[in-house]
């Protein structure tokens, strides 16, 4: 029987280190930008870490419920299918992955209370698709490790 994606991300016993390499994908990403917009995206990165020393664990902890809701569908048609690695599978779905995963945070940025993270997220998210979509294969390769 194959397992969900909420069985095997959200597995209490897993979720420190999902949360923890989910936490490292995303460090990685950002280190990895380049560009004009590359040093827009580390400076708000590292602008918002020094605001709050833990707020990226806990807003990927705070997000990954979330997030992996968004993301089950596309696993399940990657398994039900002949679709190579889980990777390949979410870059040839981009344009649908990273949509569903950016309403996620969305709606969060839409609801906060918070004046800096609203603004320093406004000011990301039009670029945040492409950043999303260069990510996916991190993303595909992070879950197949779990699952």
């Amino acid at each position: 029987m194959t397992r969900t994606l909420k069985e095997i991300l959200l597995d209490p016993a897993k979720r420190p280190q999902v949360v923890a390499d989910a936490q490292q994908l995303i460090d990685d990403e950002v280190s990895a930008k380049q560009g004009v917009s590359g040093m827009a995206v580390k400076t708000t990165y590292g602008m918002v870490k020094a605001l709050r020393p833990g707020i990226i664990r806990d807003a990927v902890d705070s997000l990954l419920d979330d997030l992996v809701s968004r993301l089950e569908p596309f696993y399940a048609d990657f398994q039900n299918g002949q679709h190579g690695s889980l990777s390949d599978y979410l870059v040839a779905h981009a344009d649908q992955v990273s949509d569903a995963l950016l309403g996620v945070t969305d709606e969060r940025a839409a609801k906060t209370s918070k004046a800096t993270i609203k603004k320093a997220y406004d000011k990301l998210r039009p670029q945040a698709k492409k950043n999303v979509e260069e990510a996916l294969p991190a993303l595909g390769r992070l879950i197949e490790k779990h699952a």
